[in-house]
């Protein structure tokens, strides 16, 4: 930005899939909004991203769900695959009602960025600071350049290590004992997979292949975290493919080729980081007129592949919540009903993430093998408060 001091009314902190999906949120329903994204592009880091039936119905809100259909084949069915001492042993896995497709997170990105003004999303621009002016409490956010921004409403979207989650007092997300690969594998002439959702589990290692498309096929990984993972060498596509294939040892000869024909630029490896569900009961999420969304509120590991699918409901809900007690506030009360509304949002998202992230903490434990107590606890939980492991994906957000 090249301008000192800028004054708006709804700035978005970070323009992943969470800023935009609220930003379009809103602008459904009739409110503008700046966004801020920190890259010189939109983000497409995690290369594919699963999306359940409550996704879509949150996607339909937005009203990009019948473009993004097509771009992504539907996945009617599941086998999950047991791998030991290189024989497969094959069972169905449980998918849960409704429509389950694997979207190229591009895709996404753009479907929502399109349906933006282009002025609207600024591309560069890195929040450092937070901080409400003394005198009218409304919240001033400082960029890297030395812009200034006084807003009336800051939606905190910057992901795990949030700036915004932690001046509204999140607690800052833990390091789970697993790192998580993806990528891409395309088939020039065809892939002879299916539409089958195959999710394959050998000792300490789980893969998922899904189709994409006819041609294109989205792999993830977990397996033990390393140190070597927290190195720079997490971005080398060779070591990445290398500590793959590795852990791959003894898993059909398809999936080995998936693996090493992964085109290099999709390859990401990440650690898992992630809130703990008891946080997610506790913490306020909101301070004045400030409030976060997606992984800056509930960030959490990708057992059950809802990251995506709850930063859309966040977006429609917010959306909801602010357009009913906005049109209140233009007649007076203005600052007391957004806070209102800001609360009334956290309420109803408030339960929904912890339940999520407590079936992803429960699932996280039995994938735990430093120790059985964990693992017997996490089976026990699972069993004991999650008898149906798909139920999350029956979730509705509601209309915009």
């Amino acid at each position: 930005m090249n301008i000192s001091e800028q004054e708006q009314d709804i700035v978005i902190v970070g323009g992943g899939i969470s800023g935009l999906a609220t930003a379009l949120a809103l602008r459904r329903k009739g409110i503008k909004s700046m966004v801020l994204e920190r890259s010189e592009t939109l983000r497409a880091a995690g290369v594919g991203i699963i999306m359940q039936p409550n996704g879509w119905r949150a996607l339909d809100q937005l009203g990009v769900a019948a473009k993004l259909r097509q771009t992504c084949t539907e996945i009617p069915s599941g086998v999950f695959i047991s791998v030991a001492e290189g024989k497969c042993r094959e069972s169905e896995l449980p998918l849960g009602k409704g429509e389950l497709r694997c979207l190229k997170r591009m895709e996404l990105m753009k479907a929502l960025a399109e349906e933006l003004p282009v002025e609207s999303v600024y591309l560069g621009c890195r929040a450092v600071s937070i901080l409400l002016d003394p005198l009218t409490s409304n919240p001033l956010l400082q960029l890297h350049d030395g812009t200034l921004i006084k807003a009336k409403i800051v939606i905190g979207c910057d992901g795990v290590n949030s700036i915004i989650s932690k001046f509204v007092g999140v607690n800052s997300p833990k390091l789970f004992s697993r790192c998580a690969t993806r990528g891409f594998t395309y088939y020039e002439g065809g892939h002879s997979f299916g539409d089958k959702f195959r999710f394959y589990s050998s000792n300490d290692v789980t893969l998922g292949q899904l189709p994409v498309t006819d041609k294109l096929v989205y792999w993830f990984l977990t397996r033990v975290l390393t140190s070597q993972d927290l190195s720079d060498a997490k971005k080398d596509p060779a070591y990445i493919t290398k500590a793959s294939l590795e852990a791959i040892k003894g898993f059909p000869e398809e999936i080995v080729e998936l693996v090493k024909n992964t085109e290099p630029n999709t390859l990401y490896l990440t650690e898992l980081r992630y809130r703990a569900p008891w946080d997610l009961v506790r913490t306020k999420f909101r301070k004045g007129t400030v409030v976060v969304a997606g992984d800056a509120m509930h960030a959490m590991c990708p057992f059950i592949s809802q990251g995506g699918g709850a930063s859309l409901g966040d977006a429609v809900v917010l959306a909801r919540c602010l357009s009913e007690k906005l049109k209140q506030a233009a007649e007076g009360g203005g600052k007391r009903l957004v806070e209102e509304a800001l609360d009334e949002y956290v309420r109803e998202r408030r339960m929904r993430v912890f339940w999520l992230s407590l079936q992803t903490y429960f699932i996280g434990l039995v994938q735990d093998n430093t120790s059985k107590v964990k693992k017997a606890l996490g089976i026990a939980g699972l069993i004991l408060v999650f008898g149906d492991q798909t139920s999350h994906t029956d979730y509705d957000c509601g209309h915009l």
